[in-house]
């Protein structure tokens, strides 16, 4: 039985995996992290194998409390992994864009597969149908924008996401709200039409915080799963126990 860790800035995702089966997911607070890491270990007591991803610093106590149960991987850029990485610098290849090419090279293998990560950035990842990571891109996030335009100027407000916005907007926080939101959802429409323009047969799929938000607002047939990137790390783990 597998035990996930993805460590962000702000949140901590776990996750317990049986096999390929996800069984359990938490998000914690990074305060509340070895509490619910307890609880979480508490109950499936027959955890014995876990990942840790981060992309912000890990304590060490918690890897400490994690080692204590559990034969620990830490993924690294050099850590084996299930797709041939072509990637100019590897070396800078971001953790959570190794799992999600991981995750399309597990459930898409030998297919064309791009991955937008909709999360504090919006991350594009493609894996060709030889099982090789070409590369991507990246843009600031929905969050990102909102913020952007309150810092970087003196009198445009700090807004938060709306679920009803008009194209045409009629004040200043409406306008706002259709530049990044439209603006955003054009940008992933168009993305998705230039990969299909060279790849006819390619799968899209859709993940991350913002997903749910976005995914109705496409034009374009896509996969949505919120869990993409923690089944892409359980696959690493399951891969490496085997090395």
């Amino acid at each position: 039985m597998n035990l996930v860790v993805d460590i962000g800035n702000t949140l901590v995702k776990l996750a317990v995996f049986q096999d390929d089966k996800l069984l359990k997911k938490k998000v914690s607070l990074r305060p509340d992290f070895l509490k619910n890491l307890d609880e979480l270990l508490q109950s499936f007591p027959h955890v014995d194998h876990a990942i840790v991803s981060a992309v912000a610093k890990i304590s060490p106590r918690w890897l400490q409390k994690i080692d204590e149960k559990c034969i620990v991987c830490i993924l690294t850029a050099e850590l084996p992994q299930v797709f041939s990485n072509k990637y100019a610098t590897p070396l800078t290849l971001g953790h959570d864009r190794i799992a999600l090419v991981s995750a399309a090279t597990k459930n898409y293998s030998k297919q064309n597969v791009l991955v937008i990560d909709a999360g504090t950035c919006i991350t594009y990842d493609f894996k060709n149908d030889n099982d090789e990571y070409l590369g991507g891109a990246i843009s600031p996030g929905l969050h990102m924008r909102y913020k952007a335009m309150h810092t970087i100027t003196e009198r445009l407000p700090l807004l938060e996401p709306e679920e009803e916005v008009s194209l045409t907007g009629n004040s200043t926080r409406n306008s706002m709200h259709a530049g990044i939101i439209f603006g955003l959802t054009a940008e992933i429409d168009q993305m998705i039409a230039l990969y299909r323009a060279d790849y006819k047969d390619l799968t899209v799929i859709l993940t991350g915080g913002d997903a749910q938000f976005l995914c109705k607002r496409l034009k374009n047939s896509i996969f949505a799963n919120s869990n993409f990137l923690l089944e892409g790390l359980n696959y690493i783990l399951e891969f490496n126990k085997s090395q």
